[in-house]
């Protein structure tokens, strides 16, 4: 292990007990909840709540601040007085990954903190600052489902892209927006912060538990999987296969190269014992009693929440689906 990677191990640690010490308080609370800021490469930081919650991006410089999703509402003040740590000048882009809300209920209280973006920038709607977004993802912000936390209109984004890929520069960088069709929802993007050499890959990875693969809004294990190599795709490591490219997962800790490997090379042996399984005729309740994720339960799994069942019957309803990847 390179002396890099024991460092962000150790990190790794820290946020951990973090997290822990957070969800022994009362996790709902925000009054309770602190929020952490870690620096990842150049002028690429990242934000961590305690309780596992989500992660956020943030990218500074001379022309304002980039984020990478916002948490939710509750907890913007403990968001911007970290932000206001690392730069005094406005959010004037906001990248939300997926129409989460735990991604995006904060879009609301962070835009109206910033400012309308100079030309020449990605179009949007006049406003302050621009919130983009793949067009599925912005089409489930506006029009939620049945049950799901309603945005207000000033959060939804003003910029949703339908190509496979959009980039602009902003703070004398390369930003690309790459959209991962049929992943942990059919609206997630990853983005690729080209100088600072970091990628915000959102929920299609984490560190905390197998992917929620959404199959609701339309994710699929396949399309998971297609986006993690697509972000091996990109990567490049420093030494022996390690160090390089910092990956931020959607919750977390930092990770390079050979971590997002491990968890593709984890869900793809789960996929083909599931789809072995079911091949040979079992039953969602008979795949789920064979535990075909068992090896990795321990990690990965939980009794709670998303748990291990749900993870399983996911991919058992969606193994075999394509996902009209192409790169």
């Amino acid at each position: 292990m390179t002396s890099a990677r024991a460092v962000r191990r150790l990190c790794g640690f820290l946020l951990a007990f973090s997290s822990l010490a957070g969800a022994q308080t009362n996790p709902d609370a925000p009054k309770d909840v602190q929020v952490h800021t870690w620096h990842v490469n150049h002028n690429v930081y990242l934000l961590v709540p305690d309780g596992g919650r989500s992660n956020v991006t943030v990218q500074i410089g001379e022309e304002g601040v980039l984020l990478v999703d916002t948490m939710t509402d509750p907890l913007v003040p403990k968001i911007m007085a970290e932000i206001r740590k690392l730069s005094n000048l406005p959010v004037r882009f906001i990248i939300n990954t997926s129409s989460d809300p735990d991604h995006t209920l904060g879009n609301v209280a962070l835009v109206a903190s910033g400012e309308r973006s100079p030309q020449p920038r990605p179009l949007g709607a006049p406003g302050l600052a621009t919130i983009v977004a793949s067009e599925n993802a912005s089409t489930r912000m506006v029009t939620p489902a049945a049950g799901d936390p309603v945005l207000r209109a000033d959060g939804w984004p003003n910029d949703a892209y339908f190509e496979r890929k959009r980039d602009f520069g902003f703070n004398g960088e390369a930003i690309q927006i790459f959209h991962e069709p049929a992943a942990h929802t059919d609206g997630d993007s990853i983005v690729h912060f080209r100088s600072a050499d970091v990628i915000s890959a959102g929920d299609v990875f984490l560190t905390t538990g197998f992917p929620v693969v959404d199959v609701r809004r339309g994710g699929t294990i396949q399309g998971i999987l297609d986006a993690l190599n697509h972000i091996i795709d990109i990567a490049v490591p420093e030494d022996h296969e390690e160090g390089g490219t910092m990956i931020i997962p959607g919750h977390g800790r930092v990770c390079d190269e050979a971590d997002v490997a491990e968890y593709r090379n984890m869900l793809t042996i789960i996929r083909d014992r599931v789809a072995d399984l079911k091949q040979k005729g079992m039953t969602l309740e008979q795949v789920q009693a064979a535990r075909p994720a068992r090896d990795y339960e321990r990690r990965y799994g939980s009794n709670s929440g998303w748990t291990t069942a749900m993870f399983v019957e996911s991919v058992y309803r969606t193994v075999g689906v394509k996902t009209g990847m192409s790169k």
